[in-house]
């Protein structure tokens, strides 16, 4: 794929999700990143293209954004160029197998690295949870395709386990499938084989007299 604005080869794929008219994508090569990027910079910094743009300021090159880029996170298999792309990560766990790469980021968008909102406790709870599913389900993959099935069915008891524990963040409820049924003839009430064909029988009797 060409750069946009020259015939060079498009390096740098940039999702601008500041744009009214909604996410932009841009294909550049490396020149035009630079100038793109650093057009009408806010300041303080406060998007994703904007903190990419201070990045190159600082000097690295396109050897070292490519080698970023392919880093991988072994929970939910996002890689840092997807994440530079679309803004977002896949799982709680890229925080911390892309921690050395997202602080320069997240400090240049919020100046700092330190929240100053609330985070309730069992937001935290759940989002602990949740790494810890997605990662035991990775495992049970790995254990699958290396054909450890008996390390896979370990694991899958064990997902199973933290899915059925009710005080657990990461319990999931059973589903409600059949039970909605009985709730339908609950309405008028359930009726005895006498009642259901008693409608009739009396008739019958009462014609034979």
């Amino acid at each position: 794929m060409k750069c946009q604005y020259c015939d060079k080869p498009a390096t740098f794929h940039i999702t601008e999700l500041t744009q009214p008219g909604g996410p932009q994508i841009l294909h550049l090569c490396e020149h035009h990143a630079r100038t793109v990027l650093q057009k009408d910079e806010p300041s303080p910094i406060k998007t994703i293209t904007g903190a990419l743009a201070k990045q190159l300021q600082l000097g690295q090159t396109k050897e070292e954004l490519q080698k970023l880029d392919k880093k991988e996170c072994p929970s939910c298999g996002i890689t840092f160029f997807e994440f530079r792309n679309s803004g977002r990560l896949g799982c709680p766990m890229d925080y911390t197998h892309f921690e050395s790469d997202l602080t320069p980021l997240l400090i240049n968008i919020h100046d700092s690295l330190e929240h100053t909102g609330k985070r309730p406790s069992r937001a935290a709870a759940n989002v602990d949870a949740q790494a810890e599913l997605i990662g035991l389900r990775k495992a049970m993959e790995a254990a699958v395709q290396s054909e450890d099935y008996e390390k896979a069915s370990q694991i899958r008891d064990k997902i199973n386990e933290i899915q059925g524990d009710p005080k657990h963040p990461g319990y999931v409820p059973p589903a409600d499938d059949g039970e909605s049924g009985n709730d339908d003839t609950g309405d008028d009430g359930p009726k005895s084989d006498s009642q259901s064909s008693g409608g009739d029988t009396p008739a019958s009797e009462g014609g034979g007299q």
